[in-house]
């Protein structure tokens, strides 16, 4: 069953704007599915085809001329030959919304289109479900920020409240497509099947990696680490790596699309921040299957129950501005007396702080280290903490819990 996604609106909109539209985006997050659903009439073809590829490669105009526009062309990074080719294409009709390409290997897929086609193409990310698409309001999500405006309009859209076991399964499953949809008895297989492809596949084809079960320790390592400052020097120690490779295969996890690395925020007048990122995974079923916890009940119990709750809620704010075609200019704060905000997002010309909690009672404490920001060089907007309230509630002038399930 198809569950509308809330990039649709965006895809029209941007290929009624632009000749050629790039969705990137970790393998099985539903790419191939959103742009036939989104691009009904037009040719499609992938480069999966093993003799599809072979002519893109070696004859790339004739590629084109037996797939004319509008066509959609997917796996696209396996045929960097193609770009040119397109540039000639578009540049001689100058039709809007002529070629769709998708892809999962983010890296070389950028390489080729900062060379050959840029002002030409439109690019934007797609990641496994979020909350508002699996409750059925994805037309309804907009880009989070803790304004006014904002909570009315998830107020007016969202379901009913929901229970702690009800988001831990959903953290436990995870977004992608086919264990939302299939259940949990297919979970575990997934998983499995998805961590060994994607080494043997995305790995090998993005390089610098020359031991594979070196590798595997380093994504279990990294999993085990969601929601914390990365300390490249205990991350090379437990995987028995260097850190100049642990860097560059960390590198290759965010390129993919399975991690995303958190960076502080900087300015000129704060000279006293830490430098480090903070990692968090983009997919928490995935994150959960890594680290070995068998159930929902046993994730929320467990050692890694807040961490993985704020990876959760950092990821559902994520997707709400890549789903809308946005930016995302998120950071986060600490500085070297341990005051830390957990995210801020710069919209507008302000500083939206956002703190992620496991309470359903959060205080105005919760919101402490948002006075250490006074200093920073835009002003402060309105600010949250995300917890497991059953309804938003004010905690000060300017700060708001927001639930959970709103996002």
């Amino acid at each position: 069953m198809y569950k509308p996604r809330t990039l649709t609106r965006t895809i029209h909109q941007v290929s009624g704007a632009f000749p050629i539209l790039l969705l990137t985006g970790p393998r099985q997050v539903g790419k191939t599915t959103l742009l036939e659903q989104c691009g009904r009439g037009r040719s499609y073809v992938t480069l999966d085809d093993l003799e599809q590829r072979a002519i893109a490669r070696d004859d790339p105009a004739l590629f084109l001329q037996m797939h004319p526009a509008p066509a959609t062309i997917d796996e696209v990074q396996y045929a960097p030959q193609l770009f040119g080719q397109l540039k000639l294409a578009v540049d001689k009709t100058k039709q809007p919304g002529m070629y769709w390409l998708a892809g999962s290997q983010k890296f070389h897929l950028m390489q080729g289109i900062t060379e050959t086609l840029a002002g030409r193409v439109a690019i934007i990310d797609l990641l496994g479900f979020s909350q508002a698409e699996l409750d059925g309001r994805a037309e309804f999500n907009q880009a989070f920020a803790p304004t006014d405006e904002w909570l009315a309009n998830a107020n007016a859209t969202a379901g009913a409240p929901k229970q702690l076991m009800d988001i831990y399964r959903q953290i436990w499953l995870g977004a992608f497509p086919n264990p939302l949809l299939a259940g949990e008895a297919v979970r575990d297989i997934f998983y499995s099947s998805y961590v060994q492809t994607y080494i043997q596949r995305d790995v090998r084809a993005l390089s610098r990696v020359g031991d594979e079960l070196a590798f595997h320790r380093l994504l279990r390592a990294a999993a085990a680490r969601t929601g914390q400052l990365v300390n490249f020097a205990d991350l090379a120690r437990d995987v028995d790596i260097d850190q100049k490779t642990a860097k560059a295969w960390l590198s290759i996890l965010e390129t993919a699309g399975l991690v995303h690395l958190l960076r502080p925020y900087h300015s000129n007048v704060t000279k006293r921040l830490v430098k480090t990122p903070k990692l968090y995974f983009l997919d928490t079923g995935l994150c959960a299957y890594l680290t070995g916890w068998s159930s929902p009940q046993t994730l929320e119990a467990g050692a890694m129950s807040g961490a993985i709750l704020e990876t959760w809620m950092f990821a559902e704010i994520l997707k709400s501005y890549w789903h809308n075609g946005l930016e995302a200019r998120f950071h986060f704060y600490r500085d070297r007396d341990r005051r830390e905000v957990d995210l801020l997002i710069e919209r507008d010309n302000q500083i939206h702080p956002v703190e992620f909690k496991k309470t359903a009672s959060p205080s105005r404490s919760a919101a402490g280290s948002f006075s250490a920001l006074a200093k920073l060089d835009k002003p402060l907007g309105p600010g949250a903490v995300v917890c497991l309230k059953e309804t938003a509630a004010r905690l000060a002038k300017d700060i708001v819990a927001i639930p959970a399930r709103l996002l």
